[in-house]
């Protein structure tokens, strides 16, 4: 069993709502103003999504969120890490959880936008560890020299 309890969660409740802030002020810091995707607590309880925090101990320290692009495509959304607790394995176990939840839900393929600066080294890793690969852009993104896509394929077994 895990050390994170990983359940869906209301993005309005207060602890939720600081670390989605922390998580709009840190894609503002790094990412071009065009490369800011962040979902605002409406869309994070729109039909198709389906959002998710990681506790430990009872203490927020991760979000997610799972949106369905169509039937079989779902993206990843709002995966954000508080400061405090990255590096300690809740990113991954956030990830698997989304990758699971879009298996389940007869997804064939999850796939994810990020930043390209050092600061998203880590995440661009983890992605890559957990068997994403770089992608055209998807959906509404557009090609970018501060932000790639990335994707994995849900029928080619476990990652």
């Amino acid at each position: 069993m895990s050390e994170f309890e990983i359940s869906s969660a209301d993005p309005r409740a207060p602890d939720v709502a600081r670390l989605l802030a922390a998580h709009l002020a840190f894609a503002r810091e790094w990412s071009l103003p065009e490369d800011v995707h962040v979902l605002d607590a409406d869309q994070l309880v729109a039909d198709g999504v389906f959002f998710f925090t990681a506790r430990r101990s009872g203490q927020l320290v991760a979000v997610g969120a799972l949106r369905h692009l169509d039937a079989e495509h779902a993206e990843i959304k709002s995966m954000h890490t508080a400061e405090t607790t990255r590096g300690q394995g809740v990113g991954k176990a956030m990830l698997d959880h989304l990758v699971a939840t879009a298996g389940v839900r007869g997804c064939l393929r999850i796939s994810l936008e990020t930043g390209l600066q050092e600061v998203f080294a880590p995440a661009r890793r983890l992605y890559k560890n957990c068997g994403f690969e770089v992608c055209q852009p998807f959906g509404d993104y557009q090609l970018s020299a501060d932000s790639v896509c990335m994707t994995k394929n849900l029928t080619e077994g476990a990652h």
